[in-house]
């Protein structure tokens, strides 16, 4: 039996697939290779995934937040061979890779990622051929859930929205004042997922112009920072997974499409794509 993983900080979600074909589902917390070890994976692993796995595992494929060098792998690895110690095969590969195989299937293209925090690569239909390098929070992740609530923020602390969108913002966010922000950007643990929470405010008030203004830039951004750098960006179809991505999906058509460029398929979670794509994989390995 095949099981496959999609792992962010917050939630992790499983899906089986039995010798028989049939799909079943499990979920439980996330995880990140580099805030806990080995033991700490495992035993949230025998607690709650375990009981809802009916036949013996043999192939494991994990994606996942932090899973990108091999000492980041080896933890996730050793903790699923713990557990599961009649597996064959574990593959443990980075959270960018499994949006690639979900978006992209076996076949070429620009997969990318949007949600609370961004990243795009060229893939070759089986791997990541080029990474777009992206720097993180602080000094990228543009077009995400961060740097959309990064940005209107700032604006709203420096005065710079109309008066009917901030004290729109004044009365749904009461509690936010230079000193509060200030304190969770560069004291409290997340600073990501704390302006990501602002995002939703631009969604609400996506008809206003300087919010639409606000989100059409982001994404304008995205495009020329990371898409740009693909050769062939123009003619190659770019896909998208996230939740940023999803909900505002009109708005990253529209700029894709001002720029000439192809944005094809949008999801707002990799998992069934991942399980499409092992459950393919799995089928033309039983043809050869």
């Amino acid at each position: 039996m095949i099981l496959i993983a999609d792992s962010g900080s917050t939630k992790t979600d499983w899906r089986t697939i039995d010798p028989r074909g049939q799909v079943s589902q499990a979920r439980t917390i996330g995880f990140n290779p580099y805030y806990q070890d080995s033991a700490a994976i495992a035993t949230e692993l025998q607690t709650n995934l375990l009981p809802a796995v009916q036949e013996t595992v043999t192939d494991v494929f994990y994606y996942g937040t932090g899973c990108n060098s091999e000492e980041s792998c080896g933890v996730v690895e050793k903790a699923i061979r713990t557990v599961f110690p009649a597996v064959k095969t574990v593959e443990v590969s980075s959270d960018l890779l499994g949006a690639a195989r979900a978006l992209c299937g076996h076949e070429t293209g620009i997969a990318c990622i949007l949600g609370t925090g961004s990243n795009a690569c060229l893939y070759d239909g089986r791997d990541i051929a080029q990474l777009s390098g992206t720097l993180g929070f602080w000094l990228g992740d543009e077009g995400s859930g961060g740097y959309l609530g990064k940005t209107l923020v700032t604006r709203f602390l420096h005065g710079q929205l109309p008066q009917e969108l901030a004290d729109k913002f004044q009365k749904r966010y009461p509690k936010v004042d230079r000193l509060t922000v200030l304190d969770h950007a560069y004291k409290q643990p997340f600073p990501n997922r704390y302006f990501a929470g602002f995002s939703k405010f631009l969604f609400d008030n996506r008809s206003h112009p300087v919010a639409y203004q606000i989100v059409y830039d982001a994404f304008s951004l995205f495009f020329d920072t990371y898409i740009r750098k693909f050769s062939d960006s123009e003619q190659t179809p770019i896909h998208f997974v996230g939740s940023v991505a999803f909900y505002y999906s009109d708005i990253l058509r529209q700029v894709a499409n001002d720029k000439g460029l192809t944005v094809r398929r949008i999801l707002e979670t990799p998992i069934a794509g991942l399980t499409l794509y092992h459950q393919d994989a799995e089928s033309l390995s039983s043809e050869t």
